[in-house]
Formats: C-alpha cells, structure tokens, sequence
C-alpha cells in the first residue's frame, strides 16, 4: 500500500512512530506524548480516564433510549451529553493542534472516528435525535489496544484489513452477481406466486423475498405456497449457502497470499529442507547449514 494511505497514518498514531505525526519538540512534543502515547505516567493516567469517558458516555447514551428512564432523568441526560460532548471536542482540537500534520491525522480512520463522536450533538441543534448517532463514540475503545500494549492485535487487524482491501474487486463484482440473481429469481416468484400467494404482491416485494432467502436469513414474513415455488424456494436456500462460501474463500485466499509474502525469502534449506527463516537469516535455525541467499 502507498505510504501516505489512511491506514499507515492509523498504523503511526497507534504505534507512536515518531518520523509520521510526532513533533519534533516544544510543548506540542509534550502534549503529543499525553494524548498519543501510553507509555510515560500522564499518557497512561489521560488514555485511561478517556476509555472511562467513552463507556461512560455510551452506556449514558443507551439508557436514554429507554422511555421511562429517558423522561425521569432528561436533564440530567442533557447535561450529560452537552459535558462529554465539550470533552470530546476539546479533545479532538488538542489531537489537531499537538500533531505534526493535522490535515493528515483528520482524515485518517482514527480522525473520522473521532470528529463523528462529537458531531451529532451539534447535528441534534438542526436535526432531532440525531445525538444517538453518538454511539459511534463505541469505536474509540479501539485505543484499548494500544493502552495496555496489545500491538499484535492491531498488527493481526491490519493484516485483515488489507486482505479485505485486496479482494474487495472480486468481491465487489460477486455482490453485483448476487443482485443479479435476487433479481432473477424475485422476478420468477412473482410470476409463480402472485395469483395464489397474497405475500408476493409486486416484484420488489418478491426481490426482498429473494434476498431474505438466498442469504439464509428467513425471517418467514413471506413463504411460498405453490409446490413449485416451494421448490424454487429450496433451490435458492440450497444456493445460499454456497453463495456465503465465496467472499470467505475470497478474503481466506487473500489472507494466506500475505502470509506467504511475509515468509523469508529463503524458502528452504538444501541440508533439512525445513522452512520459516527469520528475514535476516544467515544460517538455518535447525541444522546450521548456510542458507542460499535469492
């Protein structure tokens, strides 16, 4: 991937790699190592009070949604959500100002995230209950990763990532040809089903049946009940499980092809014939013998 990529700006603010977002001194070189690292006792004290916050703000959230909670404790809620979302935006103006390039950091993953935690409390003046979109708050605890020194995950997170990026192509076009075939077979049930099933009123009704059918979902709202819509309609069950087979084979295959990229270039030893040198490698791990450099 190009180095300027969204994700190896996530990748720098997760790892504190200093050479991307890290100033090189002053007070916005201090600042920087409160809010982006873990490591000294004021970034440690600052990510856990964040993670408390971001909890605390979503449970808040959730509990407001309950009618009978919402109605006894409205101000309480209100005030509540007006004192995260001043936090939250303070917050996301230091992470701006303390950074080396703040355009760069605002539109990486971790910016977004972060501007779309506070940006529906400012929505909700224009638009009603559009302050329950601050749910999206939840994905800040993906910093938990980097708070308590889980580095692998976020390293086993990238890998995914980039098997989904590198296959979203075939993906993409196997998801065109599943729309396709809702089409055609909705369209088909229609003409099966719709003088003698009252479920199967106009073709679009029949393509949400298809659709719920061929993933394997089958919320039985609608059910054929002619004997060869019924046997259509096991034919697309069937289907849809091998439909659900392809993207996974697709993003496995992907996953397995950056592995296989990341073994070292010495593929085996002539003397052992074993595998899996460390890039640096020299001699073989096993028996010692020189290993050919390719």
């Amino acid at each position: 991937m190009a180095k300027n990529s969204i994700w190896d700006i996530d990748i720098a603010a997760k790892l504190d790699d200093p050479k991307e977002i890290k100033p090189d001194k002053g007070w916005r070189e201090k600042l920087y190592e409160v809010i982006f690292e873990s490591h000294t006792p004021a970034g440690k004290i600052f990510d856990i009070a964040l993670v408390i916050f971001i909890l605390t703000s979503v449970i808040t959230l959730m509990l407001e949604s309950i009618n009978s909670i919402s109605i006894k404790y409205a101000v309480l809620f209100k005030t509540l959500e007006w004192i995260y979302t001043v936090v939250f935006t303070v917050e996301y103006i230091l992470r701006l100002v303390c950074v080396r390039s703040p355009w760069r950091y605002a539109k990486s993953t971790y910016g977004i995230i972060d501007l779309m935690s506070v940006l529906p409390s400012y929505l909700e003046l224009f638009i009603p209950n559009t302050h329950f979109l601050l749910v999206v708050r939840s994905f800040r605890l993906l910093r938990v990763f980097r708070i308590f020194k889980m580095v692998k995950f976020l390293q086993e997170s990238r890998a995914l990532t980039v098997a989904l990026l590198s296959s979203y192509r075939k993906i993409t076009i196997f998801l065109f040809f599943v729309l396709l075939l809702t089409i055609f077979f909705g369209s088909v049930m229609y003409v099966v089903e719709y003088q003698h099933n009252p479920g199967f009123t106009n073709i679009p009704q029949s393509i949400y049946w298809a659709i719920v059918t061929l993933t394997t979902v089958g919320y039985g709202d609608i059910a054929p009940i002619t004997a060869l819509g019924k046997v259509l309609a096991s034919f697309i069950m069937i289907l849809g499980y091998a439909i659900i087979a392809v993207p996974t084979g697709l993003v496995t295959a992907s996953v397995l092809r950056d592995r296989q990229k990341q073994i070292n270039h010495h593929e085996r030893c002539n003397v052992c014939l074993r595998e899996g040198h460390d890039d640096d490698a020299e001699f073989c791990k096993f028996c010692g013998n020189m290993l050919e450099q390719k």
